[in-house]
């Protein structure tokens, strides 16, 4: 009924709203987008590249990608072995543990930030046994991956969860009625179930990983060439007035942007298109 009265529309009102969406988005998304590369590009292409080839960018990107190459795998496991618990199974907690996954999208990231530093800073919990094994977590690597993790873990599971509920148990347990392991079952039948939707959920972890800033400046010290991500990279040259150097290394972001919107685009066009395939594929509804 709303789809008919929605299509009855005036045709004036359907195309002043869709105008009205069109300039906001080239005002809040297209604007700001072709800015960043004119102002890198301000000085021309040399010196773009210049910017781009200094060790400390070079760095930052090698960072950046780093830190997300290593939160990708533990991302994949969390998310997985979550939605799998609450899709297929019944236990005490669930919807306890159904809150602490959406923890991070409620936290603020320095917060965020701010706990781990009580937890492995030198004063922090654990942080006299860590100085007395040598081990450094902030203001190195180490907790950078785990601000990284703390923040982007939601995305594969909040993909996962709905999808794995949607398709309900009947296939893993026919797979395991005709003598299936749980490895052949999970290789054979659930993961090629969800492999598109794992990997939305990866393109959006990974697309937060290479963008936080908040997390990753607490526990960084933001030292330079060493613990210095792209995003802090950037804040650094624009508070130095580095403009051509920050706004290179901003593009820089937006090309992964761009690239991560690409894909998220095909993984959802694929998905459609299965989810159409495989409803064509079902029987008809037997009419009384």
């Amino acid at each position: 009924m709303s789809r008919r009265r929605a299509a009855q529309e005036p045709r004036w009102v359907r195309w002043s709203l869709t105008a009205i969406g069109l300039v906001f988005l080239f005002a809040f998304l297209g604007l700001p987008l072709a800015a960043v590369f004119v102002e890198a590009l301000a000085q021309g292409w040399s010196a773009y590249v210049a910017a781009l080839a200094e060790p400390e960018a070079r760095a930052a990107v090698g960072l950046s990608i780093g830190i997300a190459l290593a939160a990708l795998p533990l991302n994949i496991l969390f998310g997985v072995a979550a939605a799998w618990a609450v899709a297929k199974f019944d236990f005490r907690g669930k919807s306890l543990l159904v809150t602490l996954i959406d923890l991070p999208f409620a936290v603020s990231p320095v917060v965020a930030g701010l706990i781990f530093i009580l937890l492995f800073g030198v004063n922090g919990v654990f942080g006299a046994w860590l100085t007395a094994h040598e081990i450094k977590v902030i203001f190195a690597v180490p907790g950078m991956v785990l601000a990284t993790l703390f923040i982007t873990f939601p995305f594969v599971a909040r993909e996962l969860i709905p999808l794995m509920q949607s398709q309900g148990k009947d296939e893993e347990e026919a797979a395991i009625s005709l003598g299936a392991s749980g490895w052949q079952m999970f290789w054979r039948v659930t993961l090629p179930n969800i492999k598109w939707g794992l990997l939305y959920g990866v393109i959006l972890a990974n697309a937060r990983a290479l963008g936080e800033f908040g997390a990753v400046s607490v526990v960084s010290g933001h030292i330079r060439g060493e613990t210095n991500t792209l995003p802090l990279h950037v804040e650094i040259l624009y508070n130095e007035y580095n403009q051509v150097g920050a706004f290179a290394a901003a593009s820089v972001l937006a090309l992964l942007a761009l690239l991560t919107l690409v894909a998220k685009t095909v993984v959802e066009w694929r998905m459609q298109k299965e989810m159409a395939m495989l409803n064509a594929e079902l029987p008809p509804e037997k009419t009384a």
